[in-house]
């Protein structure tokens, strides 16, 4: 009974979002709060499963600092020149020849920190200027665009979803950064330029060239002389994955990837700096000195980005303690514990299994509410009462991340906000935008799901 209860409250989250309109954050906290009854929780007990340290406090916590100084960062590269001169220097680079590589790079880089609407916002008009100079269609370009922004979102702290995910399993977040970097390069390939010419044959129309597109609007530019180099741009960018990936190596090598029982002093500091949270603020201070007062912008001006940065991922750290709200019931009531036997009583499960499991469960939530993140978020909630009843190591714990990551990401339509900025950005009918934004990110998120798999066979 349980579960038809956890099925109602799933299937009124669709209602409320596709049918009412209703914000995606508020429809989770009510979801949150009807399922709790439907499960018969003490009445006095629910509001701290769904808000207080089981629920959505739970998930935000050090993480609301991850992803507030994440959007910062990226929104201090940009105002100060430094997004635009990775695209330039990298497509000046490649050449004409290879310039879907070049925004391929680009976009991955600048990815890392950025999220995905933001990116697309940020990035869309220099690709606009790009594809109107090499005389090609904005999608020829805006597929590799799109693709790597795309994976990064699905597969690499410090981006929200997959940071919430990796803590809510206990993942190593360093570790889920290194692998993670192999999957997400390996789905942007595939779903960029591979998948470009694959699109280019059946979705011809689609592939027009324009010299106007009413939602990118005018084309920024700036001047690269008085921008930020692209050395210092890049290292910005990419400061934080630094100290999570060297501790992660460091730590990998000393001890295993486990924590010795007499840590020195060199152990304790890099331990310390790996910190998802630490890494992100020590990255945040730099971020604001290197593309602030040393591009000689003043210092209203870096606060001004700050505000915009904070702005662009509220709306998303709401939703993502709108999941843990939901989390959090199905942690108190009992449920999680109630799926570990359900487990138990069938018998072990192999870690390829539990790999499929948790990407099929995080699909159908994606299809079911479209938003990547509360699929995410979601799914952990399923996914732990199997890990419960299965032993299980670092390394799968990861994998296990990363499969949810892609299953989020499937099949995109028009219950999902990424489906319509992809339309109007690209000035497609929304026929063609099935046709090469639903399934670009199927692309992503297969391909994704073939290459954890292939490691979970391998190393686990």
């Amino acid at each position: 009974m349980e579960f038809v209860m956890l099925f109602v409250s799933i299937l009124l989250l669709l209602v409320l979002i596709t049918k009412f309109k209703l914000n995606t954050f508020v429809s989770l906290v009510i979801t949150a709060f009807v399922l709790a009854l439907l499960l018969g929780m003490n009445p006095s007990k629910i509001p701290d499963a769904v808000l207080g340290a089981q629920g959505m406090g739970n998930i935000l916590g050090s993480n609301a600092v991850i992803f507030i100084f994440g959007g910062m960062i990226g929104r201090l590269v940009a105002d100060a020149g430094g997004s635009y001169r990775i695209a330039k220097t990298l497509i000046a680079w490649f050449g004409l020849k290879r310039l879907q590589w070049a925004v391929l790079l680009a976009s991955f880089i600048i990815g890392i920190s950025m999220i995905f609407g933001v990116g697309m916002v940020l990035l869309i008009p220099i690709v606009f200027a790009v594809a109107i100079e090499a005389g090609v269609p904005l999608l020829y370009l805006g597929i590799s665009m799109t693709a790597a922004l795309s994976s990064a979102q699905g597969f690499l702290p410090p981006q929200p979803a997959p940071t919430a995910v990796a803590s809510q399993l206990g993942a190593n977040v360093g570790l889920m950064l290194i692998v993670g970097l192999v999957v997400s390069i390996i789905t942007a390939i595939v779903a960029g330029p591979v998948y470009t010419k694959l699109a280019q044959k059946f979705a011809p129309d689609a592939f027009q060239f324009k010299e106007h597109i009413e939602a990118v609007g005018e084309v920024k530019e700036y001047d690269l002389d008085k921008s930020p180099s692209f050395a210092m741009s890049v290292l910005t960018s990419v400061f934080p994955l630094i100290f999570m990936i060297i501790a992660t190596v460091y730590k990998l090598v000393v001890s295993g990837g486990k924590a010795p029982a007499n840590p020195d002093m060199v152990y304790r500091v890099i331990d310390f700096l790996a910190n998802p949270a630490v890494a992100m603020t020590i990255s945040l201070v730099f971020a604001i000195f290197a593309m602030g007062p040393g591009q000689k912008r003043s210092m209203k001006e870096v606060e001004t980005s700050l505000t915009e940065g904070l702005n662009s991922v509220a709306g998303i750290l709401l939703i993502v303690g709108g999941g843990g709200a939901l989390r959090g019931v199905l942690v108190t009531s009992g449920m999680s514990n109630q799926i570990a036997h359900l487990f138990q009583s069938s018998g072990s499960m192999s870690p390829v299994t539990i790999v499929l499991f948790a990407w099929a469960v995080a699909s159908l939530l994606r299809i079911a509410v479209g938003s990547a993140t509360v699929a995410g978020i979601t799914a952990v909630g399923v996914v732990n009462g199997i890990l419960a009843a299965n032993p299980h190591g670092d390394l799968l714990l990861v994998l296990v991340a990363l499969a949810i990551g892609a299953g989020s990401l499937i099949a995109s339509h028009v219950n999902d906000a990424g489906f319509w900025i992809f339309k109007e950005y690209f000035d497609l009918t929304v026929k063609q935008t099935f046709q090469i934004w639903t399934v670009l990110e199927t692309v992503i998120s297969v391909t994704g799901l073939i290459v954890i798999l292939i490691i979970t066979a391998l190393f686990v």
